[in-house]
């Protein structure tokens, strides 16, 4: 019952960090869409179907809400290209995808409250800042040992059915993601979406990989936190220590 009770703490509190790292990956997802620079790899489909209802030639959906779609789309690829293979466990990505659409919606509008991002320089910094959460938030999210995000649950797929590298796979997926992004925006406004795809796109695809490289072996502090298990009763015993401590001699 011990143990049981322990691996239950354990998931919550696994999932918990899960959470706070998805958290701040769409905020530097939402900064880097505000830059108007270019958006990151995996939300330039559903910025460019987010602008194309704004305009009213596509459901006025938002950003996160395309994103869900997407990610229903990636599930569903992934099924087909495993087939057989597919473990029913990794459903648990559309979970996790839901949770990546409403929360980049939140920080979607938590990044519409900052100052304006019209200037060169405030786009610049909204890009970089934006650049370097998202690979902070990549390392430790794949520190919590979930099932991954459908995006890279796709190029997992490719990758063990073709037997190529993973890495060769990733910059393919990302390259088809973002050539159907400018796509997109040719059908729906007849020229490149520069705002969706453009020089941010293009920094962000290799400088977050970079970023993610760098903070990887400097995490010994996240493992040690994902291995804590919290307790309520300790919780409450140090707040009465706190409250009433102990009276010397």
């Amino acid at each position: 019952m011990k143990i049981v009770r322990e691996k239950a703490i354990g998931f919550i509190w696994q999932h918990v960090l899960l959470l706070l790292s998805m958290f701040y990956m769409t905020f530097g997802v939402a900064l880097c869409v505000r830059s108007n620079l270019g958006s990151g790899v995996i939300s330039s489909i559903p910025m460019a179907f987010s602008l194309a209802g704004e305009a009213h030639l596509a459901p006025e959906w938002t950003i996160g809400g395309y994103t869900n779609i997407m990610n229903v789309i990636l599930v569903a690829a992934q099924i087909l290209v495993l087939r057989r293979r597919f473990e029913p466990i990794q459903l648990f990505q559309l979970v996790i995808g839901f949770v990546f659409g409403f929360l980049l919606d939140v920080n979607m509008w938590i990044t519409s409250l900052f100052s304006t991002y019209g200037t060169l320089p405030a786009q610049i910094i909204a890009q970089f800042c934006g650049a370097t959460i998202l690979g902070c938030a990549v390392a430790a999210e794949i520190r919590c040992g979930s099932v991954t995000m459908p995006g890279e649950g796709i190029q997992v797929a490719i990758a063990r059915v073709s037997g190529k590298p993973f890495p060769v796979v990733k910059i393919i997926v990302d390259t088809v993601l973002v050539i159907l992004a400018v796509i997109s925006g040719y059908c729906f406004f007849g020229s490149w979406p520069w705002t969706v795809v453009g020089v941010g796109t293009l920094f962000a695809m290799f400088y977050v990989g970079y970023v993610v490289k760098v903070v990887n072996p400097h995490l010994g502090w996240f493992d040690r936190l994902l291995h804590y298990r919290p307790g309520l009763r300790r919780y409450i015993y140090g707040l009465a220590r706190f409250i009433y401590p102990k009276k010397e001699g």
